[in-house]
């Protein structure tokens, strides 16, 4: 039941970790429960082969993290811009795509506006480079 709606939503069953847990009992969260003895484990099918395991936190450990698009064009949508005395205007936004670094000229779509990357900071740390 679960697979034919994994699969009508876009996705490969073979490729998803099923996990019978029960978090308030703790059942196959961190350790592998003895309350369902039918339960044999999850496994799935990965480009390099396949992962197998028993507990949930084994199925997220198996996630592969996307790769970042660095090579693709700077994409950073704005959260907020700030004007700061004796600063400047500070655009603020998550890069999507593309690297950001100090120097560059960008241009600010849709109003057309061209400035020049003066530092990249996150968290108040000074970065070289800012990537997705």
């Amino acid at each position: 039941e679960t697979s034919s709606f994994i699969k009508k939503v876009g996705y490969n069953p073979k490729a998803v970790a099923f996990v019978p847990i029960s978090g308030f009992n703790g059942d196959n969260m961190l350790t592998p429960s003895t309350n369902c003895p039918w339960y044999k484990g999850w496994e799935r099918e990965i480009k390099s082969g396949k992962l197998s395991g028993k507990t949930l936190l084994e199925a997220i450990d198996s996630i592969e993290p996307p790769k970042r698009p660095v090579d693709k064009p700077l994409r950073l949508p704005l959260e907020d811009v700030y004007k700061i005395g004796g600063i400047g205007t500070v655009p603020v936004g998550r890069i999507e795509t593309g690297v950001i670094k100090p120097g560059m000229v960008v241009t600010f779509a849709p109003s057309n506006v061209t400035t020049e990357v003066k530092s990249v900071e996150m968290h108040h740390e000074q970065l070289t480079e800012g990537q997705p």
